[in-house]
């Protein structure tokens, strides 16, 4: 059976744990060649990359840019077309800083800005012309629960997750007659790093089973008090990048287990 991206190149950034590396899986499981992105430095990236060659028959490349630098945001790009290209963009990297707004510093918003908002302008503005002249292209821009509505503390993650929103719908608007589609996934709290950490703290602290652990994590937020999969946001995202999504564009689309229905 012909594996439904067999041809496609996609460029993934953020995607050596969690997930993106989840994204960038399924996406070479569908038959993608993939560029692997992320700062967990040459071991892991090379870990990464050659298990996506080995397990899926894939190209696969690697690059460690530092999505702070336009510069360096320009080669990762260039260093695509070794592969034939970026057809498949997906805006997944984030900085997470927290702290109320007068204890928020000007670094940790500067930081904030450059890699969840400005980093995928960048990635977007370099891939689109390749695009356009193909007729073809998908972008998905992982914005975050948080992009939908407000939490206290976040206030970086809060704003930047919301502008990438704002700049999935304008692309979309601009590429529509162009065979490109640019849309955001919002999940909730998901399989990640992070709240894995966060559930075992709770564990140690309070002597809590791993169940209790997770549905003390997310009182209040996802009424099914379990975490997002990370193959299930994974599984979604590729369905944006077929053929069959091809209507979906410019949508901010929830992954959150119903969190943003109450």
């Amino acid at each position: 059976m012909t594996k439904p991206l067999a041809g496609r190149r996609a460029l993934v950034t953020g995607s050596t744990q969690g997930l993106g590396l989840a994204i960038a899986t399924r996406l070479a499981a569908d038959g993608c060649d993939v560029v692997v992105h992320g700062l967990a430095g040459s071991n892991a990236l090379e870990a990464v990359r050659a298990s996506l060659e080995r397990d899926h028959n894939v190209r696969a490349l690697s690059s460690g840019a530092d999505l702070r630098n336009p510069a360096e945001i320009a080669e990762m790009i260039a260093a695509g077309s070794s592969i034939g290209g970026i057809d498949i963009l997906v805006n997944n990297a984030v900085a997470r800083h927290t702290g109320s707004i007068e204890a928020f510093t000007p670094t940790s918003w500067d930081e904030s800005l450059a890699v969840n908002l400005s980093a995928a302008f960048h990635t977007t503005r370099l891939v689109v012309p390749a695009m356009k002249q193909n007729k073809w292209g998908r972008i998905v821009n992982v914005s975050s629960i948080y992009g939908l509505r407000g939490a206290a503390n976040r206030v970086g993650y809060v704003t930047t997750k919301t502008a990438l929103i704002g700049l999935t719908r304008a692309v979309a608007l601009e590429t529509a007659k162009d065979g490109i589609t640019c849309n955001a996934v919002c999940p909730g709290t998901s399989e990640s790093p992070v709240h894995h950490d966060a559930i075992a703290r709770l564990i140690a602290a309070e002597g809590l089973s791993p169940v209790a652990a997770e549905i003390q994590l997310l009182a209040g937020k996802q009424p099914t008090a379990r975490l997002i999969s990370a193959e299930g946001v994974a599984a979604f995202i590729a369905f944006l990048c077929s053929e069959a999504a091809a209507d979906i564009t410019g949508a901010a689309l929830p992954i959150d287990a119903g969190w943003s229905a109450g």
